[in-house]
């Protein structure tokens, strides 16, 4: 498969264009890009090589374990001392129950927000009715009765 990409760490015209606006923008940007330019193709090499090294050193396995896939049951695991882990737990209940309290407030200003845009939404049609009904004349449908 042919892959190739307009911004590749190569000097096509699309890098020297984005290398030239960035002098003129902002130095710094210009420079970045020149460096990418120059030294993109080794990006690719530098980071297979610092995630190798962190695989095979010590606190990588360490760090994979305490952050990796299983980082919210690590968090949230027993300590060993009990009088802790009875306090940790009343206190996510409660902190459970405070968000949940939120949650439930949330959704009644929800609700009164829509009520509101409603009362606006019936008030600007009844309005607009009434200067349609003064535009157009009367428009009284029902026949006048005369005893």
């Amino acid at each position: 498969m042919n892959q190739s990409a307009y911004i590749r760490p190569d000097w096509t015209p699309a890098t020297i264009a984005l290398m030239v606006l960035g002098f003129v923008v902002f130095w710094p940007l210009g420079l970045a890009m020149l460096a990418y330019i120059l030294f993109g193709e080794r990006l690719k090499d530098f980071k297979r090589e610092a995630n190798r090294r962190m695989d095979e050193s010590p606190f990588g396995s360490r760090f994979r374990k305490e952050w990796g896939r299983g980082s919210c049951r690590a968090r949230h695991s027993e300590t060993g001392n009990a009088a802790f882990d009875d306090w940790r737990r009343a206190e996510m209940d409660r902190i459970e129950a405070e968000r949940r309290k939120l949650d439930e407030m949330r959704a009644e200003f929800d609700r009164y927000m829509a009520e509101l845009r409603r009362a606006r939404d019936r008030e600007e049609f009844d309005r607009f009715m009434r200067e349609r009904g003064n535009r157009n004349g009367p428009t009284d449908i029902t026949p006048d009765v005369q005893s």
